[in-house]
């Protein structure tokens, strides 16, 4: 087995550091030196997921035909080497059509509830743009979390 080291060494030993300290443009270079590999990295990591399912996706299909289905997990080989493709199933709803048939189900009498998954939800757009007496009513439903925070560094042209 071969060791790869993915990232240079200056940056595991900056990891290692408080980062807090690094002067801003250094920590500035740092974002975009990381933004720059991961955008990398990430453009690599599908061309190689591509690159499998040219090379193993037809074997794993054939695999999994061969036992009756056509999702699901299979075991191939190449080799000296193992390969365990993992080919899931997606499923999509036509949202208008379940709106149709959730309407059906309130009017024989059923919970929708019983039948479909009902997830309810406010735009936030639409939420700041209503009157105040409207907004009160949905008040208490509502709950405001901070998100992810996310810093942009620039260096300044003089």
């Amino acid at each position: 087995m071969h060791d790869v080291t993915i990232l240079p060494t200056e940056l595991v030993r900056l990891l290692k550091t408080d980062l807090t300290r690094l002067d801003a443009t250094r920590l500035q270079e740092l974002v975009l030196g990381l933004d720059y590999e991961i955008a990398l990295l990430k453009k690599a990591k599908t061309q190689v997921d591509t690159a499998l399912v040219k090379r193993y996706g037809a074997q794993a299909q054939a695999a999994l035909a061969a036992t009756g289905r056509d999702f699901g997990t299979a075991h191939i080989t190449d080799g000296a080497v193992a390969i365990k493709a993992e080919l899931p199933k997606k499923v999509r709803w036509d949202q208008e059509k379940l709106a149709e048939i959730a309407q059906r189900i309130t009017a024989t009498g059923d919970r929708v509830e019983d039948f479909i998954d009902v997830k309810l939800s406010v735009s936030e757009t639409r939420y700041t743009a209503w009157p105040p007496a409207l907004r009160e009513q949905f008040a208490p439903a509502r709950t405001v979390e901070a998100g992810k925070p996310t810093f942009t560094l620039t260096v300044k042209e003089d």
